[in-house]
């Protein structure tokens, strides 16, 4: 009962259409009451045709008027509550769905650092797709059914309480068989939803990496792996509609001979003159009334324990609680210089093993560091810590004297600029994804922009210029195109600090050229932190930071490690050595290429 609660309670901004839904199902509750009571006053006068008495035409028509008018009330009633909820359940959908977004929008790089995004996508769509079918069945269906049992109960205990009695007994012995069932049944549906997940995160990373299952010629490997997953879910759905059908045999057997047991007594007692025929056409169409929706329960029943099972998976997304957020009383970070000190700073991703160990050092402003050591080490954790996307387990970070913890996000953010290793385009337009830095950026800007970053002379050779679709990710577009979009990008933020993921180790020598062009022109009068891949870069840097072990080893400009003995001099030696293909390899253990 606690997962139907905070379903209702989590929609609960929905109650107007709620309430406009409940309104209607009362009334098309109380309008099924009437006919009953209407046949039996007809039944009543008709019967006494036969004893010789008089009939009273006029009521008797009056009667079916009556009974026509609660069929049409019934049918607007019914459509009119119809429309609200079909309206409540886009509601619910779209406002289930930005709520889940939002949240994912806000959870800490770790939780995407462990989930597979095609899991995250299904839990998304399973969960608002059965959480949305609910409500709409329980304002729709299960509210009418509860009003209409009330009513019927009462209108049957005056004219035969024990009618009435037997006929409530049914929704205690239900609920008890049912409540019986249903962990087991909701185990079963986990284990499925399990499966499903495994297949949908796969799914996602095939089809995001096509060409990568192309040409390893993966394709049999990858469908046999979704198809084994499904197979697996299929082979879970077999029991589990097994044991719910076995289950339900049971359940409306003891229904049934419950309902025996309340038609024998009605047409007994009607057979020894204890009620009058209008009496027993009443009991007896109230107890169909009864009947129906108590037999059709099972599909209720159903329906509310994959809303419950299949919302569980939602609302631990919803639990997830965002890593950083920011103080009641942030402050906005204003970037006068661009200075950055990094104070006594430690991180590990899984509090086992250290990734950081008290890191300090300082930035100076308008100057370019070279974060260099062997992968692993932490070159990237650090400038993630800079951005806020993790949270130092101790120490500090500061820009111009402001720690950034005691700042809004977003100020940091906007003073930051980054161009990533993978350029990370949008599908849409070139325009589009140049303007993503600032969406109300002027169409002179955006050019000004792209040819500051050397791609608006190869943006006006495509056939709609600025307004050519790229495709996802970038797709359309080679490697240099990508990131001098991407470099276009963050010039047109134009922040005061820079980090960048040094863009041109897998680029051909021309697009190269282009690109380090424009990174040269980004970082003009910015202070800038480079994840260097190429000794080239390493050796225009201003000072050069060297990690090992999650500690700095040495820090310094390239001349004066160059002859240190420490990492730096070995990159150069390593440069210089007769073995080409040896020091090929030992380079790439520092994500260095010659």
């Amino acid at each position: 009962m606690k997962d139907i609660w905070r379903i209702l309670k989590f929609t609960n901004q929905l109650k107007r259409y709620y309430f406009a839904i409940s309104i209607m199902t009362i009334l098309l509750a109380a309008m099924s009451q009437l006919v009953p009571l209407l046949t039996k006053a007809a039944i009543d006068q008709i019967t006494q045709l036969p004893r010789g008495g008089h009939v009273n035409v006029g009521l008797v028509a009056f009667l079916a008027f009556l009974i026509f008018l609660t069929d049409i009330g019934q049918t607007y009633f019914s459509n009119i509550g119809g429309y609200w909820g079909d309206i409540l359940s886009i509601k619910l959908k779209q406002f289930m769905s930005n709520r889940y977004y939002e949240h994912l929008l806000s959870l800490p790089q770790r939780y995407y650092d462990t989930e597979l995004t095609g899991t995250i996508i299904n839990r998304m769509n399973r969960g608002i797709q059965d959480i949305g079918d609910f409500i709409q069945m329980f304002s729709n269906n299960f509210l009418q059914f509860i009003f209409s049992t009330v009513f019927t109960l009462i209108i049957v205990a005056y004219y035969a309480w024990p009618v009435a009695i037997m006929l409530f007994l049914l929704y205690p012995v239900f609920i008890w068989m049912t409540a019986k069932t249903s962990n087991k049944w909701q185990n079963y549906q986990k284990q499925i939803n399990n499966d499903i997940d495994i297949a949908s995160g796969r799914f996602a990373e095939s089809v995001s990496q096509v060409r990568v299952v192309k040409s390893f010629i993966q394709e049999a490997r990858e469908l046999k792996f979704f198809d084994r997953q499904l197979q697996k879910a299929a082979n879970t759905v077999k029991p589990q509609s097994r044991y719910w059908h076995r289950q339900d045999n049971l359940r409306r057997s003891v229904l049934a001979v419950i309902f025996f047991a309340v038609f024998m007594y009605i047409f007994v007692g009607t057979a020894r003159g204890h009620y009058t025929i209008g009496t027993m056409v009443l009991l007896i169409q109230y107890s169909m009334l009864v009947r129906i929706p108590i037999f059709s329960i099972s599909f209720l029943v159903d329906r509310t324990q994959r809303a419950v099972a299949n919302s569980r998976d939602f609302f631990e997304v919803m639990n997830e609680r965002p890593e950083a957020s920011d103080d009641t009383y942030a402050a906005e970070l204003v970037v006068s210089r661009g200075k950055i000190d990094f104070q006594h700073l430690s991180f590990s991703y899984d509090k086992s093993q250290a990734v950081l160990k008290d890191i300090n050092f300082t930035i100076e402003p308008n100057t370019k560091i070279a974060l260099v050591g062997e992968s692993g080490e932490g070159k990237t954790t650090l400038t993630n810590l800079l951005l806020r996307l993790y949270e130092p387990e101790k120490g500090s970070i500061l820009i111009d004297d402001q720690d950034i913890h005691s700042v809004s996000q977003k100020s940091l953010r906007e003073n930051i600029g980054v161009v990533f290793q993978d350029p990370a385009l949008f599908s849409g337009t070139i325009r589009e994804n140049i303007a993503y830095a600032n969406p109300r950026a002027t169409d002179s800007q955006v050019t000004a922009a792209a040819k500051a970053a050397n791609a608006d002379e190869f943006i006006h050779k495509l056939e709609n210029n600025y307004q050519t679709e790229i495709g996802e990710r970038g797709l359309k577009l080679s490697g240099g195109q990508k990131q001098r979009i991407a470099i276009a990008r963050a010039l047109l933020k134009d922040a005061p600090i820079l980090i960048l993921d040094e863009a041109t180790s897998s680029l051909d020598s021309k697009s190269e050229a282009m690109v380090q062009q424009a990174l040269e022109h980004l970082m003009r009068g910015r202070t800038t932190i480079i994840i260097a891949h190429r000794l080239s870069t390493i050796q225009n840097v201003d000072q050069i930071i060297t990690l090992r072990h999650g500690k700095i080893d040495e820090i310094g400009t390239p001349q004066q490690l160059a002859r240190s003995g420490g990492i730096y001099d070995q990159l150069l030696k390593l440069q210089r050595g007769k073995d080409k293909e040896q020091s090929k390899k030992q380079l790439q253990t520092y994500d260095i290429s010659a």
